[in-house]
């Protein structure tokens, strides 16, 4: 990131106001998750890992166009490491949608949610990081649950999410100490689109290659990209720099209530009342536990506070 950039987005931050925050956090949480409702209907032409990796892929050419990351002096170490931080990003995309397409949306964030919780309560001392952890054991439990006979495959894919979401909060510290916010996104999706594609694409191929040939297959892509990871990320880089991480721990108990409404809107998944118990007890844990969300990486003013994801107030 140049200087001016950096100022730049200094700048964006500032001129929003402190009672906006919450709205603008929302506002990408509900672009992130109209995206994933577009993978969803995409699954009926496209499986559910390459919905994924286009999505990758299209996040990747947008940022790369708009960051121009080679402007920046790149070492072997700091490809290395957003590679790394790419190849987990992605693969916890990948997961995701294989969950989303067999599990209602707000049910697969809400697992998800296990992965950094826990991370939390094992690097921390305090009683209410703890009782975060209880919390979203039982949330999980109980959304879990609601799907056994019909979603068990589904549950597992959300469980190696929230897996991976965890192996991503271990990495942000190198993330941030290694590299520029945006910019290593951009390379580590580029990189991880690469590296992951064999894996990705391959059953779709088998089954059914001609959709690799459509224009449409590539700007569906493009635009899930653009929904789901460009415009959260860019939002997110701004809330990060206006309120800081405590109060932006907060903000993400919105998340699983934001899932499930565009589950419900765009979806049509009406949640059981298991389901909204559930989702209430990790809503409850995500505001009592400090956790950093998925694949935003801090700007480098903020690289303090992912050294130690347990810690609210950056020091």
């Amino acid at each position: 990131m140049t200087d001016v950039d950096a100022r730049g987005l200094a700048s964006v931050g500032r001129s929003f106001p402190p009672w906006s925050v919450p709205f603008v956090f929302v506002v990408g949480a509900l672009v992130q998750y109209l995206g994933a409702a577009i993978g969803v209907h995409l699954f009926d032409t496209i499986s559910p890992a390459a919905v994924a990796w286009l999505r990758a892929a299209g996040a990747a050419a947008v940022l790369l166009a708009w960051r121009r990351p080679w402007r920046t002096r790149w070492t072997a170490r700091t490809i290395v490491v957003a590679g790394g931080f790419g190849v987990v990003t992605v693969g916890m995309n990948l997961a995701f949608y294989e969950a989303i397409a067999r599990i209602p949306l707000g049910t697969a964030v809400a697992i998800e949610f296990l992965g950094p919780v826990l991370v939390a309560a094992l690097g921390s001392r305090r009683a209410r990081d703890v009782l975060a952890l209880v919390l979203v054991v039982a949330g999980v439990a109980l959304v879990a649950g609601a799907r056994f006979d019909v979603g068990l495959v589904g549950v597992g894919f959300a469980l190696l999410a929230a897996g991976l979401w965890a192996g991503y909060v271990v990495l942000g510290k190198s993330v941030a100490t290694a590299g520029d916010g945006l910019d290593s996104l951009a390379v580590g999706m580029a990189v991880a689109s690469v590296i992951l594609a064999p894996l990705a694409l391959t059953p779709q191929v088998l089954d059914d290659p001609s959709v690799f040939t459509a224009p449409s297959t590539w700007l569906l892509g493009v635009g899930v990209g653009v929904l789901s990871s460009v415009i959260p990320y860019a939002l997110d880089q701004v809330v990060l720099r206006t309120v800081g991480r405590a109060r932006f721990a907060l903000l993400l108990a919105l998340l699983p209530t934001t899932a499930t409404v565009v589950g419900v809107v765009v979806l049509r998944q009406v949640p059981s009342l298991a389901e909204l118990a559930g989702i209430l007890c990790v809503i409850v844990a995500v505001a009592l536990g400090g956790v950093e969300r998925r694949a935003r990486p801090a700007p480098p003013a903020d690289t303090n506070r992912l050294q130690d994801p347990t810690r609210e107030d950056g020091r």
